[in-house]
């Protein structure tokens, strides 16, 4: 496990990667203040939007960048599918949610 806060496994997170700040800024239109700011002293926690994004361009989850935690895989593709569905207009959303409803069901009557 990496560590246990959002500024340690964020920093940990760009090393790895040889990122610098100031892309991940380029990358996410993240000003480069506001990622100074979780990386700081301070280390102010992310807004969960700000989080998603950052973790996605990453190809992380939020649960690993805030505690360090890797996800199973099944919660890996939990975070995948939220990850997807915010970037989705309203249509599409209940497009999902009727075609899941459909496999539910069809799940339960084995």
């Amino acid at each position: 496990m990496e560590g246990t806060n959002f500024k340690e496994n964020l920093r940990a997170a760009l090393n790895s990667r040889g990122l610098t700040v100031k892309e991940l800024s380029a990358m996410t239109g993240i000003s480069k203040g506001t990622l100074d700011c979780y990386l700081g002293a301070r280390a102010s926690m992310p807004p969960a939007s700000v989080a998603v994004k950052i973790a996605g361009l990453l190809g992380l989850s939020v649960e690993y960048l805030v505690s360090g935690r890797e996800l199973q895989k099944h919660e890996n593709n939990i975070a995948v599918i939220i990850q997807i569905l915010a970037e989705l207009g309203e249509k599409d959303i209940k497009t999902i949610l009727a075609v899941s409803k459909t496999l539910k069901t069809q799940a339960e009557k084995g």
